[in-house]
């Protein structure tokens, strides 16, 4: 079985896997961390050096990958779900969850970590809000094709759990 998170960058998908997979007995897997381990090299430097285009083809070609994996649960990069087809790929690979959250609380969970996410970079305040909105709506369309959507500001690993394997763990 896999499991991918999706969501907005900041959603906590990242943080939310690792205490999911550790709760199923699941191995965990950034896909963002996986890129940067296979080529050397950070996502950021990655779109610098090579544009937008090449490192989505890197980050398809790791989703991809994907398939050699079971039993684990893979945090996607915000956009993965966005590009190509690759929300068709990770459904018919495994079960998604979608992380919701409003604007509002992804730029409050972002603003001090914009410096380092080329596609919010150095922006804060209103320009921040005004961004993660932005991006939210032309991407949400993508996220809202999941199996099955929770709030991600109170996600607990129990309730993904309940979700997706039926039982209520929430001991």
């Amino acid at each position: 079985m896999r499991i991918f998170l999706i969501g907005f960058m900041g959603s906590g998908k990242s943080s939310l896997g690792k205490r999911l997979a550790r709760r199923v007995g699941f191995d965990f897997l950034d896909l963002d961390n996986f890129i940067e381990e296979k080529t050397s090299k950070k996502i950021p430097n990655i779109i610098e050096n090579n544009g937008e285009d090449v490192f989505r083809q890197i980050e398809r070609d790791a989703l991809l990958s994907m398939s050699d994996y079971d039993n684990i649960i893979i945090a996607t990069g915000g956009g993965t779900p966005c590009f190509f087809d690759n929300m068709d790929s990770i459904l018919k690979m495994g079960t998604s969850v979608y992380l919701k959250m409003s604007p509002a609380s992804l730029a409050k969970r972002l603003q001090d970590s914009n410096h380092i996410r080329p596609l919010i970079k150095n922006k804060t305040g209103k320009e921040l809000h005004e961004k993660v909105t932005e991006l939210l709506n032309q991407r949400e369309h993508h996220y809202l094709r999941a199996n099955c959507i929770i709030k991600g500001e109170n996600a607990k690993p129990e309730h993904i759990i309940s979700l997706i394997f039926g039982q209520d763990l929430s001991f």
